[in-house]
């Protein structure tokens, strides 16, 4: 599935106030969901030595597609394309990796 796509279907799933005007719950979900993500990797290393057993990685799996289901509605309530903005940030990538400034410090 490309990104546009699943930007467009995931929004016939839309239930929040405002939908089309309201970016500040789709983006305080955001926040929620990366934290449970952050959570299920924190019990990973807790509880579990570290170890990632098929069930650890579905759970992982199924918290991305949170993340990733309101990315969508972010950059919908934005009026930006997925498409777009993952062609911009690997432009971006690409641009400091060919000048030796990707380095994790936000370099330009």
């Amino acid at each position: 599935m490309h990104f546009n796509e699943f930007q467009d279907k995931s929004r016939a799933t839309v239930v929040y106030p405002n939908e089309g005007s309201n970016y500040v719950y789709p983006v305080l979900g955001l926040m929620s969901e990366a934290g449970e993500v952050a959570d299920r990797v924190k019990r990973i290393d807790r509880d579990d030595a570290g170890v990632v057993t098929a069930e650890k990685r579905q759970e992982i799996a199924s918290e991305l597609g949170d993340v990733l289901w309101y990315v969508a509605q972010v950059a919908t309530e934005f009026k930006l394309s997925l498409d777009d903005v993952a062609a911009g940030n690997m432009a971006k990538l690409s641009s400091r990796h060919e000048r030796g400034t990707l380095n994790g410090f936000g370099a330009r």
